[in-house]
């Protein structure tokens, strides 16, 4: 239960009914949950309306969202293992900053202190942001194309079918007075830019805070400059190094404070140097940190390492590497090639070559932590080691020194192909937390070979892996991008068509038939492009909801053109193109409606069938299944139509889930559910339903699966459930920005029913606004609209109204609901004593053979129109079997009970 306002005035029952509005919840909901009447919760609404002064439900709304929202959101940002030392002035200074412009960037050199002092001002600034402070650590990203994936990761936001990272993340923000810490976002500029003119155009209420060594050079930028520790007097720094110092339990003498405010002059102020200069107290003692230093800084002045980036920290940081042993020194330059947190027997693998002694990666490993150079984490994968960024990359650069440039980064690209290559080959339990451990690897391993024409093959297979795990972890606009990326660096056609289908599979029609040309293209004139043109034409039929812009009407034409020419004698190729001709079909069939046409489609598609099964692939096959599916119900044979779409999904079942096939897959239980609620067989679709809904693809849009079992409870009569799944629905539509989405009209237009029935007619008008919201049209809602309006209305008792709304022609003669409403006309036409209803009763049984509901319905109006007592009584047994609770008690009703 929501937190409950504490207003005025406000009884405990009606704090409770305000806090269930602010959750948008209909009277009748509001009265299921707190065991009242719908009369009781209307007469505390409208006294909660004059109470509070609120204009309507949705400002009672709007007033109880805010009353129960907490007065702060927690601050998400990673808790300092040590304290934060001085820079009052630059703290309130930042602060300022962030309170007056809505994008800041802290600039300065690595080592400075600026993710330190941005954590602090983010922090003081937690009780002006309601709704929350995010960070996100830009450090182990190496593409800037995965900045919005960094970002959505820390605000547990999810990638959605239909629906990219791009536009899931500025929806998750879009009403949010939210601050957003992108830290590190140097190496990333090209990708931070632009999506933060993205953000902020979008999350008006939305400010971001950066740390970057150079500005991200976008207009609406307020650059801070983040200066080094001031160094007068008792200054910052010597502050600083004092309470290092003392951490690693040496204490500073006030006869020492000079010494130690020089020691922090030749630092510049640096604050990681300082503190890597206090963490050597206790081996060197303060004359030997200032004899070292000295000694490192003379070598430096006026050569290549003297520049504006560097120059203090690697100043710093020669410094420190000449306290190294040689195989320590070799082991640090190393391990620098990880982007992410890694584990010792990783090191070893990577960093474990001549002239490195064997056995000493481990000890070495212990002793760079101990000096501050490696940071150590406790996972449940085990102990991970983590170097500090600006170390990180100067221990990379040190791999040229050493001429190892090519030699470590090309053993870390070897072992994260070996790691890619098992978890490929390993989907068992703690497979997430294995990927996502070392996935900032693998895309920092394939960029590197990806520039390097002697790895290209190398870098191709690891961006196969990567597409194909990126995939598997519901990753899916990267597998599509990996795909394509692998494509780039060998032509692969097999690549660009696995990232078709995962398009596919993100609903995008678009890059979907771009890629499928792309493929034919690269495979050249050969029957393997003939399949892949003729699947770009299936894709412009089938998929035709899922274009942004549909290429013009001839294209798939020309292509099937050419996909003839190149076929040959290939029986793949021609299963593709039978295929298409069946699509090309069912879109042809809508302007002529006719019983040849629909005859004609059946045969295409009974050939397609046989050509696709002479193959021996379950995915061809299934993909002829579709087709002979639609044509069978095209052609007015709903239960052949139902056990094809059945089998379809038996076929698939057991095939491993790639790409292709989990896009056949959503559809093959899509149709299944929808034709089984067709036949009546109200059980199966439910079976159906749960499956799709479970698919780990569509975690994030569960809605989908949603749609479909909806509407087989609001036929079965299990209001609850649809009240209960109705808002997890909208929920998800509302997640997924609520695009227009004419395919779930059907379950908009149940809910309404269930709400009809439990005599909510606002609630029913509320879900029949969400039709005119998801861009149904009139049209659109005949051929189902009809038959929910009848149920109610029969309910009501107003057979003649029924009657008249199920006689109007329309779409309904084809659509999914199509034995119901001529079931329920003949209901209608009984009761309302229609002198024509025996005539058409006898007219209506053969269209509805099959169908275990719309059969039972049929009985009872026999039964009625006879004035048959015990026979109307007798199809209760019939309604119970088919699992249609609602008609089952509807039929004692009718038969005289109460």
């Amino acid at each position: 239960m929501s937190k409950q306002p504490a207003t005025a005035g406000v009884s405990p029952r009606e704090s409770e009914i305000l806090a269930l509005v602010g959750e948008h919840r209909t009277n009748a909901e509001i009265g299921a949950r707190l065991f009242i009447s719908v009369r009781t919760v209307e007469t505390h609404v409208s006294s909660l309306l004059r109470k509070l002064g609120a204009a309507d439900r949705r400002g009672l709304a709007d007033l109880a969202a805010r009353l129960a929202r907490p007065a702060q959101a927690p601050a998400v940002l990673p808790v300092p293992l040590s304290p934060f030392v001085g820079r009052a002035g630059e703290r309130a200074a930042l602060r300022a900053a962030v309170t007056g412009h809505r994008q800041v960037t802290a600039v300065g050199p690595g080592g400075v202190g600026k993710t330190r002092l941005v954590l602090a001002v983010a922090a003081d600034l937690a009780g002006a942001f309601p709704d929350g402070v995010w960070f996100v650590d830009l450090v182990p990203v190496t593409d800037p194309a995965m900045v919005v994936a960094a970002v959505a990761a820390a605000l547990g936001v999810g990638e959605q079918q239909g629906r990219g990272l791009d536009d899931a993340v500025p929806a998750a923000l879009a009403d949010r007075r939210a601050l957003l810490v992108l830290d590190n976002c140097e190496h990333l500029a090209d990708g931070v830019a632009p999506f933060v003119e993205r953000l902020l155009a979008r999350c008006p209420r939305v400010s971001v805070l950066a740390t970057s060594r150079a500005r991200l050079m976008v207009p609406f930028e307020w650059v801070y400059p983040v200066p080094p520790l001031s160094l007068d007097g008792e200054s910052d720094a010597v502050a600083l190094f004092r309470d290092r110092a003392a951490a690693v339990g040496w204490t500073v003498e006030d006869a020492q404070a000079e010494q130690v405010a020089d020691l922090c002059r030749k630092l510049d102020g640096v604050a990681l140097a300082i503190e890597l200069a206090a963490a050597r107290l206790p081996a060197l003692g303060l004359d030997g940190l200032v004899a070292g230093l000295d000694d490192h800084l003379r070598l430096l002045v006026g050569g290549y390492r003297a520049d504006d980036r560097h120059r203090s920290v690697r100043a710093m940081l020669d410094w420190s590497q000449a306290l190294l042993s040689g195989d320590d020194l070799a082991l640090l330059r190393r391990v620098a090639v990880f982007v992410a947190p890694f584990t010792a027997p990783a090191a070893a693998a990577v960093a474990g070559f001549g002239p490195l002694r064997p056995g000493h990666v481990v000890d070495g490993l212990a002793r760079l932590a101990d000096q501050s150079l490696l940071g150590v984490t406790a996972s449940a994968g085990g102990t991970r080691y983590r170097m500090p960024e600006t170390i990180r990359q100067y221990g990379f650069e040190q791999l040229t020194a050493a001429e190892e440039e090519e030699v470590a980064p090309g053993r870390h690209l070897d072992w994260c192909r070996a790691a890619a290559e098992e978890l490929a080959g390993a989907m068992g339990e703690g497979w997430r937390v294995r990927f996502d451990a070392v996935a900032d690897d693998l895309r920092a391993a394939l960029s590197w070979a990806a520039g390097r024409p002697d790895r290209r093959a190398d870098a191709h297979r690891l961006a196969l892996l990567l597409g194909r795990l990126a995939f598997d972890r519901n990753l899916i606009g990267e597998s599509q991008s990996r795909y394509e990326q692998a494509a780039a660096l060998t032509g692969d056609p097999g690549a660009l068509r696995q990232a078709a289908s995962v398009a596919a599979c993100r609903m995008r029609g678009d890059d979907a038939y771009r890629l499928w040309r792309a493929a034919a293209e690269a495979a050249g004139d050969t029957p393997a492009a003939a399949r892949d043109l003729a699947t770009a034409a299936t894709t412009w039929f089938r998929k035709a909801g899922a274009f942004a812009h549909r290429p013009p009407r001839d294209e798939p034409a020309a292509l099937l053109t050419r996909a003839r020419e190149l076929a040959g004698d290939d029986p793949a190729a021609h299963a593709a193109i039978a295929l298409a001709d069946c699509a090309a079909a069912g879109y042809a069939f809508f302007a002529e409606r006719s019983a040849d046409a629909a005859s004609w489609m059946t045969g295409l598609a009974g050939r397609a069938v046989d050509l696709a099964r002479a193959l021996g692939d379950p995915l061809a096959e299934g993909a002829a299944l579709f087709a002979l599916t639609g044509a069978q119900r095209q052609a007015g044979d709903e239960v052949a139509a139902a056990a094809t779409a059945g089998r379809r999904v038996e076929l698939l079942d057991p095939v491993e889930l790639t790409p292709a096939v989990a896009d056949e897959l959503i559809d093959a239980l899509l149709i299944a559910t929808a034709t089984s609620i067709g036949t009546g067989d109200l059980v199966a679709a439910r079976r159906w339903g749960r499956r799709l809904r479970d698919l780990p693809l569509l975690a994030e849009a569960g809605h989908v699966a949603t749609s479909r079992i909806l509407m087989a409870d609001a036929l079965a009569g299990h209001s609850d459930d649809v009240i209960a799944a109705s808002g997890r629905f909208l929920d998800g539509w509302t997640a997924a920005g609520r695009p227009a989405a004419r395919n779930f009209g059907p379950a908009a237009a149940a809910v309404a029913m269930v709400h009809d029935l439990r005599g909510d007619r606002a609630a029913r008008d509320e879900w029949l606004a969400v039709l005119d919201r998801m861009g149904v049209t009139t049209e659109e809602r005949a051929g189902y609209g009809p038959a929910f309006a009848a149920i109610a209305l029969l309910h009501h008792g107003e057979p003649a109204l029924a009657r008249d709304r199920l006689a109007a022609p329309g779409a309904w003669r084809t659509g999914i609901l199509m034995h119901w409403h001529v079931a329920l006309r003949v209901e209608a036409a009984v009761l309302a004593g229609d002198p024509e209803a025996a005539d058409l009763l006898a007219e209506t049984r053969p269209a509805v053979a099959g169908n275990p509901i719309a059969g039972a319905l049929l009985d009872r109006a026999a039964a009625l129109l006879a004035g048959d007592r015990d026979g109307i009584r007798a199809t209760a047994a019939a309604f119970a079997a088919a699992g249609c609770p609602y008609q089952q008690e509807r039929t004692l009703l009718l038969a005289g009970g109460s």
